[in-house]
């Protein structure tokens, strides 16, 4: 029997367009070559036991009524696991340009919508690219469905030592608007009718993005990048001097590394703005493994036009505090409900009007604290991308995992041609909110100069 998908569910399945595919595409870098016999056993003993992974979506005809899960009676394991090998040297150039070409290659819809894709010798380890569905569920519980399938230990172990501590903050990283630190209480706040009226207006009043080279008509080709591991502990000290959250400190460094961007391709940043549609959490702690789309949509004005990283920080602060006592996100859901039960036919006019509000997606999903290990080989790093919904060509993704944290962007080729430039802003941005502490450098930071 199958069952209809729920209106937000169907309004992700839907967005789906070949410039802009609905995909949460994720990246795991092993120390050794992965044993496929034990993986593929992980797999069937792990994922497979998710009804969603063997069944197919089915439309309803004509795109009126819900689309609908049904079994793959036809279900093949091999359709979904891939092994792959770079060319040489086969090094991260190389293999950001497969995900990037991954990201632009749509699923089989004839299928369960996920593909795994084991990639053999990379930088005398290996690599696993996995690729799912946004309808399946959101790139947070996709994340803690894919860190199910690791163990604390090469012998194996229990697997929910890979959900993040129950702090209802994701281990700390997913502090401020990226994470409500009661979900249930504030879902509860969308019975406040008449502020949630007053949110709604607000949104539908904000004027469309200024123009930049970062909006425009989307291609079908996507590029990837991603940074060195940065240790996370400097970030909380860059944090505590400042007064400011890991994620103020984040997300002023993205801000500063954009407006570098936008400066070298010859742009005016002075007094610019561009918004950010942040996605935030809104699944209680104990339902991180609950499939599903679970969250809101806050859109966070970015303050190109500062220059000054310290006075950056401030502002975004002052920015984030303000959005963190709203119900902006709780209405955002309610919105992608309303066009999850709307004929398949209007999707497009809706989701371009509320893209035209932001030019780039912004999010920041924590990882476990402790290394972890995927059939046997430990995984070093790992990074994901989430779609830029409503016809947004940029999207740019913090990750924390054990001590360290990294970001990933995912652009449009023929918006963002190169986004290992906003990648190396990144960096560079951070470094200068780090630099008041290099009078007294600690271990991480003696450990980060070793590395670069």
């Amino acid at each position: 029997m199958g069952e209809a998908l729920t209106p937000v569910d169907a309004a992700w399945l839907r967005m789906d367009d070949p410039t802009n595919l609905m995909m949460v595409t994720g990246l795991l870098v092993l120390d050794k070559p992965l044993d496929v016999r034990r993986f593929r056993s992980v797999i069937e003993r792990r994922l497979l036991t998710f009804a969603r992974f063997r069944r197919k979506v089915v439309e309803a005809p004509f795109g009126f009524g819900q689309p609908r899960w049904e079994d793959d009676r036809h279900f093949d394991l091999d359709a979904h696991l891939h092994r792959v090998a770079l060319p040489p040297p086969g090094g991260q150039s190389e293999l950001q340009t497969l995900v990037g070409d991954l990201m632009s290659t749509p699923l089989d819809a004839s299928k369960p919508l996920w593909q795994l894709h084991v990639v053999e010798g990379y930088e005398g380890g290996s690599a696993v690219i996995s690729r799912l569905h946004h309808c399946i569920a959101d790139g947070i519980a996709l994340i803690q469905l894919l860190l199910s399938l690791t163990d604390p230990s090469p012998r194996g172990g229990s697997r929910k030592r890979a959900a993040p501590p129950p702090d209802g903050r994701g281990g700390g990283l997913l502090e401020g608007a990226f994470s409500l630190l009661d979900p249930v209480k504030a879902l509860g706040l969308a019975q406040v009718g008449a502020a949630s009226a007053l949110t709604l207006g607000r949104i539908i009043a904000l004027p469309p993005d200024p123009a930049t080279s970062l909006k425009g008509p989307l291609g079908v080709t996507k590029r990837a990048a991603w940074s060195k591991v940065i240790p996370l502990d400097d970030v909380k000290a860059a944090g505590r001097a400042a007064g400011a959250t890991v994620n103020d400190v984040l997300i002023a460094a993205a801000t500063g590394a954009l407006r570098r961007y936008l400066e070298g391709r010859g742009e005016d940043v002075d007094g610019l703005e561009v918004r950010a549609a942040v996605p935030v959490n809104l699944r209680p702690i104990e339902r991180g493994l609950e499939l599903g789309n679970s969250f809101g949509l806050v859109f966070l004005q970015l303050p190109i036009g500062i220059s000054e990283p310290r006075r950056r920080l401030a502002e975004l602060k002052v920015r984030m505090d303000r959005i963190k006592a709203s119900t902006e996100a709780i209405v955002a859901f309610g919105v992608l409900t309303a066009i999850g039960v709307v004929p398949k036919q209007v999707h497009p006019l809706a989701i371009d009007f509320f893209g035209s509000k932001a030019s780039l997606v912004l999010t920041n999903v924590p990882g476990p604290r402790e290394p972890l290990y995927l059939a046997g080989s430990k995984i070093v790093n790992n990074m994901f991308w989430v779609p830029q919904s409503g016809r947004m060509g940029l999207g740019i993704s913090i990750l924390s995992y054990a001590g360290g944290v990294m970001v990933g962007v995912g652009a449009d080729a023929g918006l963002v041609p190169d986004p290992d430039a906003i990648v190396r802003g990144f960096e560079a941005e951070l470094e200068r909110l780090l630099k008041p502490l290099a009078k007294g450098p600690s271990r991480a930071r003696a450990r980060s100069r070793r590395r670069a």
